[in-house]
């Protein structure tokens, strides 16, 4: 028997705008504007031929009738997500998808993915580079990989690298550079700087770095870059000297792409976690044992 559905999309817009108490909020929390939810909302209530919301000076509010609807459709949109998801993982079950950092996917995870071929052949990995808090239902995230200090309360958690910071450069800037003997030195060199994370406050800069040195540095101008692995490639492009986490360069320094400045290397306030759920799958847990174990290799 054929069932007459309203439009998902439009409930979907609805369901967010009564959550959320107007249809600016809306739009941000699904990445439309505001006129998208309004037509979506517009669209329902021409189904249902009922009105929905109340059009204010200033802003929306729900009808009774709007108010009912959004109680009851909710448990029946999150129930929908959940059996999809579910589903979604039982067809997929050759995929890890994992969330990380920018700098850490680029500089640390992809010069490595052969060694997983050759441990784990049987996965599919997924990559999603990224320092927002990782969802793991909605965004389908089995591992993700975060700097901070934690805890992670509800999750299972493994600390990994601490950052040790250290200067870096190409060697032909190095080379070339025949009075750069200590660090006070650094001041007649183009420093390269990444820009600041808001959300990783403390982080180690520049003038913390030189501060650790003993040298006084309040900063000054310079190459500005919005990750660290553009900073890098800076670098070894000869562009200035870069500032990064050691663990993040070992390839590089191996392959004499990058050269360590100075010995001096300064601890950074946070550490990576790998965080993936209690009962995560075999192939899931399978990764985070190889992470940890390429990690402690070095």
């Amino acid at each position: 028997m054929s069932r007459r559905l309203p439009p998902l999309a439009a409930l979907h817009a609805f369901e967010a705008a009564a959550r959320l108490d107007g249809f600016q909020r809306a739009g941000e929390e699904l990445h439309v504007s505001a006129g998208a939810i309004a037509h979506h909302v517009k669209q329902l209530e021409a189904w249902l031929d009922v009105p929905l919301f109340q059009r204010l000076p200033r802003g929306v509010a729900l009808t009774a009738a709007g108010q009912r609807y959004a109680d009851a459709i909710r448990p029946i949109l999150n129930n929908l997500a959940d059996v999809s998801d579910a589903v979604r993982k039982q067809g997929d079950e050759r995929v890890v998808t994992v969330s990380a950092t920018q700098s850490f996917a680029t500089r640390w995870l992809m010069p490595r993915l052969g060694s997983l071929r050759d441990r784990l052949p049987q996965i599919d990995l997924r990559v999603l580079a990224s320092t927002h808090p990782a969802d793991f239902v909605h965004d389908g995230v089995d591992v993700a990989i975060r700097l901070g200090r934690g805890p992670y309360p509800g999750w299972q958690v493994d600390a990994m690298q601490q950052e040790w910071f250290i200067a870096v450069c190409s060697p032909a800037l190095r080379a070339a550079a025949v009075d750069l003997l200590e660090p006070a030195d650094l001041l007649r060199y183009p420093l390269l700087h990444d820009e600041p994370e808001p959300r990783i406050a403390d982080e180690i800069d520049w003038a913390k770095w030189l501060q650790a040195c003993g040298v006084a540095y309040v900063g000054g101008s310079g190459q500005r870059f919005s990750h660290t692995y553009l900073t890098l490639e800076a670098a070894a492009s000869g562009q200035g000297i870069a500032l990064t986490p050691e663990f993040l360069v070992t390839a590089d320094l191996r392959a004499g792409r990058l050269v360590q400045v100075f010995p001096q290397r300064v601890l950074g306030p946070y550490r990576y976690h790998l965080l993936r759920a209690l009962d995560a799958r075999p192939l899931v847990q399978g990764f985070c044992a190889w992470v940890l174990e390429e990690l402690n290799a070095g």
